[in-house]
């Protein structure tokens, strides 16, 4: 069944992030009215930290050679591995059972929130593949950091995340749907470069239509989709 699973991860209840992504799920359901949809707030409802007991699990995991998600209960056993998995089991099921993965989230202090990285922490482990998921990313920065830009090569949002979907997913064909200079809306001595997060907002927006518009928001590739393995600035 086609199933989006939509994450926030603002600070703000307001911001450009949750905006972008309240509009990429509103298209996306539109032309999937049955499809399920699972929505978690990362940021009102953050996922706990590793433990010990989750380093635990993953070490067993690679000295049995275990990378088939089914498998993974295997080797949860005794109170420390018990509890970090009845955190990250939740977790896991949630992103195994998506077609496409919507995150939206701004940029702190160069790069994502610390809500992303403690899910993505719980929700990892060692090589599983989402070959075949797709993984679209909204985002919002409060500066520039464009491609030849004084800041480009301190922009660890996008970068780390493509970074990542490729080097623990298997996933290399991320979307990347970005609004800059959002504290244009909050700094005065921003304030000339408001027109410019405005067309790059409007930009967005139309970014994200598009992909409603050619029938690209999750469809399933045409191949089939494993789920195994192979297995600072703010934000408006």
């Amino acid at each position: 069944m086609t199933h989006l699973l939509h994450l926030d991860a603002s600070a703000r209840a307001r911001s450009v992030s949750r905006a972008l992504g309240a509009r990429y799920a509103s298209r996306w359901r539109s032309i999937h009215p049955d499809a399920g949809y699972t929505y978690r707030d990362l940021a009102a409802h953050p996922v706990p930290l590793i433990s010990e007991g989750w380093t635990e699990i993953c070490d067993e995991l690679l000295r049995r050679g275990i990378t088939e998600p089914a498998r993974y209960p295997e080797v949860v056993h005794g109170p420390a591995r018990r509890a970090a998995w009845a955190v990250c089991a939740p977790l896991l099921d949630e992103l195994l059972a998506a077609d496409t993965v919507l995150i939206a989230t701004p940029m702190y202090n160069f790069g994502v929130p610390a809500s992303i990285k403690a899910w993505i922490d719980q929700v990892t482990f060692p090589r599983m593949s989402l070959a075949g998921t797709r993984f679209v990313v909204v985002c919002a920065r409060g500066g520039t950091y464009l491609p030849g830009t004084p800041r480009a090569e301190v922009e660890h949002q996008e970068s780390y995340l493509r970074h990542f979907f490729a080097g623990h997913f298997g996933v290399t064909d991320a979307t990347f749907i970005t609004t800059e200079l959002t504290n244009t809306l909050v700094d005065p001595t921003l304030a000339s470069r408001e027109a410019d997060h405005q067309r790059s907002y409007a930009h967005a927006l139309i970014q994200i239509d598009q992909l409603h518009q050619t029938d690209q928001f999750g469809e399933l590739h045409q191949t089939e989709r494993p789920k195994t393995a192979t297995a600072g600035r703010t934000d408006r």
